[in-house]
């Protein structure tokens, strides 16, 4: 069986792991009484609000959301001047808000290990595409803007 390999596919994994520990695996420990809940609530929609300005910005410039195809443009306006990989960013921060929001504590590590796959599956093979196409204007964007935050 091939398995899907894009980035909504490893996120939900993460979550489901989250659930699954917050449900069966709680030990009695939280993060406390409200404020998890309410940063939890900010990551959740900060990361949906990256996603969906950048998936708006690469909609825009025409060229492709997907991971393994090679992009027709290189997008650097928009959300992409501040980071050049808002879509990733949102989905950290969806699952960091939903670790938080859920009192799944331990389940924090899945953060840097979602962050590691994401960088190691897809930022990387990317960057790589993008180097190679857009040699100059990359190395550019690349100096200028960070890939994370």
């Amino acid at each position: 069986m091939k398995l899907i390999d894009i980035p909504p596919v490893w996120l939900l994994a993460a979550l489901v792991i989250a659930w699954v520990q917050k449900t069966h695996y709680g030990y009695g420990l939280s993060f406390g009484p409200v404020w998890a809940d309410l940063l939890g609530g900010i990551l959740v929609g900060g990361g949906l609000i990256l996603a969906a300005l950048a998936v708006f910005e690469m909609r825009r410039m025409r060229t492709t959301i997907m991971p393994h195809q090679t992009a027709a443009r290189l997008v650097t306006s928009g959300i992409f001047k501040r980071t050049r990989n808002p879509i990733y960013l949102g989905d950290a921060l969806f699952l960091t808000g939903m670790i938080l929001y859920w009192d799944a504590v331990l389940a924090l590590p899945l953060i840097p290990i979602f962050v590691w796959i994401i960088e190691k599956r897809f930022i990387e093979p990317e960057e790589a595409r993008l180097r190679r196409k857009f040699v100059a204007e990359f190395t550019r964007y690349a100096q200028q803007t960070r890939r994370w935050v």
